[in-house]
């Protein structure tokens, strides 16, 4: 099952030439700067967009295709949209502005206690918009756009007006909803966090192309790719906790075929979790140090080599299992150990430097 988009549109300052295929499961993040193309192409998706040559095709249904005539509007889409403001009628409470999304749906799985409860709403229901915090105005946006019973969810930068608290109070109900319902969601981004913590799929935008698309934990551990070179770069290891040692105060995850120490967890052996760990924070080495405070050692090897000349720094790509970490470090290290694709290499990681998302 995968969302086809293919379109090209000339703008004065910029043309798009957009094209991906990715599955429509779980959610997709389509991340790049501010300008980039990213909200055209949920826009064309959603049909806001009409482009002069387009095929968009979501499991099989063709949406747009400029080359037949065909052009399905908006409103026959089945796509729920949740913008930057929440947008929500002013004069009707909660529960009235959630229950107008079921006015004209077609008949679908996702119940109004459902949504409620997804997304901590009970409290809520008999307020009015002017009320709410910012947070609470974008999940009532959610909850409406969820009971619309769409085909997918499609959301354009929905936390990009929120302050840090909101962000924080919000994102643990975007990321449960990635399996919760079921539902392919497209999320536009130009925040690196929301990508570690949401992305399921990535589709990186530059200047209206398509840099790469693909599996997220694949592409954030990629040296060659844009997103490398950003302060927060990160790789994000698919992850499973093994067991908890209350003693040690240590939770060990498992993740690519080798073996994790982090901070204790307070979630049960066997939960599917994300390790990000930053490019900053991973130390390289040829043999294994001696008594120091770090807990992990990880044998891997050099996937690749990238100069980071802005840094004056270089991003290392190393394997390990089948999965993959990113290094920054200096063109001196590079030089000393001889890091080259192939080399086996030691990568060191404080259990306190990985942070551990929900899976």
């Amino acid at each position: 099952m995968t969302l086809s988009v293919a379109f090209r549109q000339d703008f004065a300052e910029l043309t798009l030439d957009i094209a991906f295929d990715v599955p429509t499961a779980g959610t997709t993040v389509l991340f790049g700067r501010s300008g980039c193309g990213k909200t055209s192409t949920l826009g064309a998706v959603a049909g806001l967009l009409r482009p002069a040559d387009c095929r968009i095709e979501i499991d099989g249904t063709v949406l747009a295709d400029t080359a037949s005539g065909l052009f399905v509007a908006p409103e026959r889409r089945r796509i729920g949209l949740v913008f930057q403001d929440a947008r929500l009628f002013p004069h009707m409470t909660v529960e009235a502005n959630l229950r107008y999304g079921l006015r004209r749906a077609p008949a679908g799985t996702i119940r109004f206690d459902d949504v409620v409860d997804l997304l901590g709403l009970a409290g809520l229901l008999a307020r009015r918009p002017h009320t709410l915090s910012g947070g609470e105005r974008q999940r009532v946006a959610i909850g409406r756009a969820l009971l619309s019973q769409p085909r997918l969810l499609a959301m354009d930068e929905p936390l990009s007006n929120l302050d840090a608290e909101r962000k924080a109070e919000v994102l643990p109900y975007l990321a449960s909803l990635r399996h919760a319902l079921d539902l392919p969601i497209l999320y536009v981004t130009h925040s690196l966090d929301e990508v570690f913590r949401l992305a399921d799929t990535l589709v990186l935008i530059d200047a209206g192309r398509v840099v790469e698309a693909g599996p997220a934990s694949v592409l954030l551990s990629r040296a060659d790719l844009p997103i490398a070179r950003h302060d927060e770069a990160a790789a994000v290891l698919l992850a499973r906790i093994v067991q908890h040692d209350p003693a040690r105060q240590l939770t060990t995850l498992e993740a690519g075929g080798c073996r994790l120490l982090v901070p204790l967890q307070d979630a049960p052996p066997g939960t599917r979790v994300r390790a990000r760990v930053p490019a900053r924070e991973v130390i390289l080495a040829a043999e294994a140090p001696h008594s120091i405070s770090l807990h992990n050692v990880i044998q891997g090897t050099v996937r690749g080599v990238v100069e980071d000349r802005l840094r004056h720094a270089a991003l290392v790509e190393v394997a390990i299992g089948d999965q993959g970490l990113l290094a920054r470090v200096t063109p001196d290290a590079v030089a000393r150990l001889a890091l080259a694709p192939g080399t086996p290499v030691l990568a060191l990681i404080k259990s306190m430097a990985i942070e551990v998302l929900p899976g």
